[in-house]
C-alpha cells in the first residue's frame, strides 16, 4: 500500500519525536548521576564547615557526596565514617546506622573503626525501651559495645562502653525478669525457668540475679524439683547473703524440711562457676 505525501510526512515527524524522546531520555539519566566536579579536599573542607555550624544534615549529605564523586580518594574513606556522625548528630539514626555499618564493612580494623562501631552502638542505645517493651535495639546496641570491648579495647570508645554495658544488662535482665514472673504467676514453671536461668546465666552482675535466683527456687519447689532448688538457695545465700531474697528463698526450703545444698552438676552451679569475682560454697 503506497503512503500518500501527508501520511508519509507523518511517518517521518513520529520517527524524528521518537529519536529526540530517546536522546531527552539518554540526558536526563545522565543529569541525576552527574558527579560533583570539586577536587574532593574542598569537598572535605566544605563538609567540615558545615559540620562547625551545627548543619549535620547538610554536612552528611556532603560527605556523602565525596564519597560517590571521588570514591578512591583518601577523603572519600573518613567520609562515610563523618558522614554517619553527621546524620547521628542530626537526630537520624537510621542515616547514621547504615552508614556507619557501611564502613565497618569496607574498612574494618581501621583507625575509625572504633567510630564507626561506636555511632552504632549510640544510635541503637538511645532507641532502648522500657523493660516492659520489644529490647531489639538493647540487644543490638550490647552487641556493638561488646565488639568495641573485645575488638579495640585501647580506643577511647571502648574505655568509654563499660557503664553502657552495665545499663544495657540491666535492662535486658529487667525485661527476662517480667517475662518469667508474668509465666510464674500463669504456673507455667518451665517457660518461668527458661527467662530467669537467662539472668542467671547471662547478666550475673545485674542487681536481678538476686531475684532470679528466689524464683528459680520457687518454680523448682512447685515442679518438685528439690536438689536445683536447693542449689539456688545455696549460690543466693553464699554471695548475697544479707539479701532479702535469700531470706525468702530459705524460708522456703526450711518450710518444707529442707536446707541449701550444692549438686555439683546442677547448671546453676557451672554458670555461677564463671564469674570471675564470686566463688560458690555453702549458705553464708
Amino acid at each position: 500500500m503506497r503512503k500518500t505525501p501527508k501520511l508519509a510526512a507523518a511517518y517521518v515527524w513520529c520517527a524524528i519525536g521518537s529519536a529526540v524522546l530517546a536522546l531527552g531520555g539518554c540526558a536526563s539519566s545522565t543529569d541525576t548521576s552527574i558527579l560533583n566536579t570539586d577536587p574532593p579536599e574542598k569537598m572535605y573542607a566544605d563538609a567540615d564547615a558545615l559540620m562547625n555550624k551545627g548543619k549535620f544534615d547538610a554536612a552528611a549529605r556532603k560527605f556523602e557526596d565525596l564519597d560517590r564523586s571521588h570514591p578512591y580518594s583518601s577523603e572519600a574513606r573518613r567520609a562515610i565514617v563523618l558522614a554517619a556522625y553527621a546524620y547521628y548528630k542530626a537526630g537520624k539514626t537510621p542515616e547514621a546506622i547504615a552508614s556507619a555499618e557501611r564502613y565497618t564493612v569496607m574498612h574494618p580494623g581501621t583507625k575509625d573503626a572504633p567510630l564507626a562501631h561506636h555511632i552504632i552502638a549510640s544510635s541503637y542505645f538511645d532507641d532502648m525501651k522500657t523493660s516492659e517493651r520489644d529490647q531489639t535495639a538493647t540487644r543490638k546496641a550490647l552487641e556493638q559495645l561488646r565488639i568495641l570491648k573485645s575488638r579495640y579495647p585501647d580506643s577511647t570508645y571502648a574505655r568509654d562502653a563499660d557503664n553502657r554495658i552495665r545499663i544495657a544488662e540491666d535492662n535486658l535482665a529487667a525485661s527476662e525478669m517480667e517475662v518469667g514472673r508474668f509465666y510464674q504467676k500463669d504456673k507455667n514453671f518451665i517457660a518461668a525457668i527458661n527467662r530467669f536461668k537467662t539472668v542467671v546465666s547471662d547478666y550475673q552482675t545485674t542487681a536481678h540475679v538476686e531475684e532470679a535466683l528466689m524464683r528459680l527456687t520457687e518454680c523448682y519447689m512447685a515442679l518438685g524439683v528439690v536438689n536445683e532448688a536447693q542449689t539456688a538457695v545455696a549460690v543466693l545465700g553464699h554471695n548475697f547473703p544479707e539479701s532479702k531474697w535469700y531470706r525468702n528463698a530459705h524460708a522456703l526450703l526450711k518450710s518444707e524440711g529442707l536446707a541449701p545444698a550444692v549438686n555439683s552438676e546442677s547448671w546453676i552451679t557451672k554458670a555461677w562457676k564463671s564469674v570471675p569475682k564470686l566463688s560458690l560454697g555453702g549458705p553464708g
